[in-house]
Parts: structure tokens; sequence; C-alpha cells
């Protein structure tokens, strides 16, 4: 029910390829170099790429999302990320080859003669394994960072420069423009910031807002969202407050005791990998230093796709979704 929910919402609210939009006519390969600005740098693309590969399931569905396909050769992520087959961009995974169930490798890209590699830092690129924009770069092939995934220069480690939503309109707005498909681009934009607005007019306000405590995973310290990952204004948008907001990081661990400490009145689960989103809820329900929390006290614990959670083209069905489970909280729940 949750999948054709999704299916459904989405396709009210992105007016792309397969919901009823007109289709822009391709770009021409042969067309002037395109200057982005990705990360804080600017980029310069010396023709619109022709056979795109990506990483993870929502930087490849930003490319469907923008009816891209046949400029794909190919996408890697593992199987665990739920089912496929109920999203609006099927088509998208019917038709692009999937090259790995692991992180893209060098030797994928070149296999697959690729000319951009779309992929983010902990979403492909990783320099312990050696793939990183610099290292394309050498073998002459040009990347695009994925926004949410941009360091912030507060360490070596910490993601993130800018809101959320407004990571996946900036990479929409210059996918749009390498590919030459803007119009494209502005309607998904203008069809997403109108579902968030409906979902925020009906938001509770001031303290009866939720909070909330984004749980990914892990039991010896939990993995989690700070202020600069999707979850962020996911949870915002939709009405509650992000217990994580002051960590300056996207996806990143803290300590049980902060969340303790926070007493969250809500837990988002994360629903991907071995660890089923039951199986986590269980973990969470059974934990005993979390036993006085009000979420686990009062069983308010709901479970997102990780396709909802990363930034991609899912994050506004995701806001209404949770928007409607937060105005059934209770306000001061303790």
């Amino acid at each position: 029910m949750r999948k054709r929910l999704l299916a459904t919402v989405l396709c009210l609210t992105a007016t792309a390829t397969g919901c009823g939009a007109t289709v822009e006519s391709s770009p021409d390969a042969t067309s002037p170099a395109v200057t982005l600005t990705n990360c804080g740098r600017e980029v310069t693309y010396d023709k619109v790429p022709e056979r795109v590969v990506t990483n993870d399931v929502g930087i490849t569905e930003l490319m469907f999302a923008l009816d891209l396909e046949d400029r794909m050769a190919g996408f890697a992520m593992p199987d665990d990320k739920g089912d496929l087959r109920g999203v609006p961009w099927k088509d998208g995974y019917d038709k692009v080859t999937w090259l790995s169930k692991d992180q893209l490798t060098k030797e994928n890209v070149l296999d697959a003669r690729a000319d951009l590699v779309l992929a983010g830092w902990n979403y492909g690129f990783r320099e312990d394994s050696g793939f990183t924009p610099d290292a394309l770069e050498e073998l002459g092939i040009p990347s695009y960072v994925l926004t949410e995934s941009c360091r912030n220069g507060r360490s070596k480690t910490a993601r993130g420069i800018m809101p959320p939503l407004d990571a996946l309109y900036t990479d929409l707005t210059n996918l749009g423009r390498l590919f030459g498909v803007e119009q494209r681009a502005a309607t998904l934009i203008a069809g997403f910031r109108e579902t968030i607005a409906d979902v925020r007019a009906k938001a509770p306000a001031g303290a009866d807002r939720p909070s909330v405590f984004l749980y990914d995973s892990g039991q010896d310290t939990p993995f989690t969202s700070g202020r600069y990952a999707a979850p962020e204004q996911i949870i915002t948008e939709a009405g509650g407050v992000n217990v994580m907001h002051d960590v300056a990081d996207s996806w990143t661990t803290v300590g049980w005791e902060s969340v303790v400490r926070r007493d969250p009145d809500v837990i988002v689960i994360c629903d991907y990998g071995d660890v089923s989103a039951e199986q986590k809820e269980q973990f969470l329900l059974s934990y005993a230093p979390l036993r006085g929390v009000s979420a686990v006290r009062h069983r308010r614990i709901i479970s997102l796709d990780y396709a909802d959670l990363v930034e991609s083209p899912r994050n506004p069905s995701a806001i209404a979704r949770l928007g409607a489970y937060l105005r059934g909280v209770p306000g001061d729940p303790r």
C-alpha cells in the first residue's frame, strides 16, 4: 500500500515524462560548453554527456525524473534499497543497465565508456577506494558531485553546504542546464515546492511541533542525520523538529546518551539494508537506555524508505507522508 501511495503522490507532484508533462526535445551533443557551480567551485563541461554513470538510488532517480535515461550508460546501487517496481520512474530502471550491486569503481566506469560520473562523497566517492573526482579527471572523465554530499570545510569528512531541499533544487537546476532540459527541471521543482507548501500549511506550530530522531542504523552508536542531510528538512517541513539539528554534518554518528537527553517524541527509521525496519524497531523498543524516551514509551515509530531520506526526487512525497503522521501526534505528549 505504501509503495502505491508513493507512486501516486510523486506522479501528482512531479509533472515529468510518464506523468503527463510536455517533453522537451533532446539536447544537442554539440552544444557549447556549460559552466556550473558544484560544491562551491566552477566546473566546465565541454559537451552534453551521452554516457552518464550514476551511483546509488537517489542520484540515479534525479536523472530518471528529468527523463534523461537515454543519456545514461548505467548505474550502481545495492539491491537493498526497496521495491523499485512501484516508483514513477520504473521505465528508467527497465531501460538502463545495472552495472554493479556495490559502489562504483574505475573499472565499472571505464567498461561503460562513461563520459560523466554522477555520484557523491559517501555515495560512491571515497578516498580509501581511490574513487574520487580527481582520480576520474586523471582518466579524462568529468564528474558531478551530489550537493547534499559536498564537504563543508569544518573537517575532512563533514558534509553539507546548504539546506537539503536547496541542494535538491540546485542539482536539478544544474542537471537541467547541463542537459538542456531547464524547463523540465523547473517544472519538477515547482511541483515539489507546491507539494511541500501544502504540507507546511497544515503542520503544527510552535511548541506543538513534535521532536523527531532519525534512526538509520547502529546499535553501539546510532547513525543519524544532522542539519545538512535530507531528513532535516523532511522533518521540518512535515511539522517536526530534528533533535540533531545542531550537528553541522549530513549523515553521521552520535551517542545514545544524546538521543536520551533530547527525548524525541517520534523516531523515523530509515528502511534499507540487511536489517529490516521491523528488526530496527524491535531493537529500539527493547534497548534499555531508550526505555524512558517518549517515542519508545508511546511507540511512535514510523519507517520511510532509504530513497525517501537521501537527496532524491522522492523527498517531497516523504514530507507529505511524514506530515500526515506527525499531525496525529498529540501536542505536548509527555
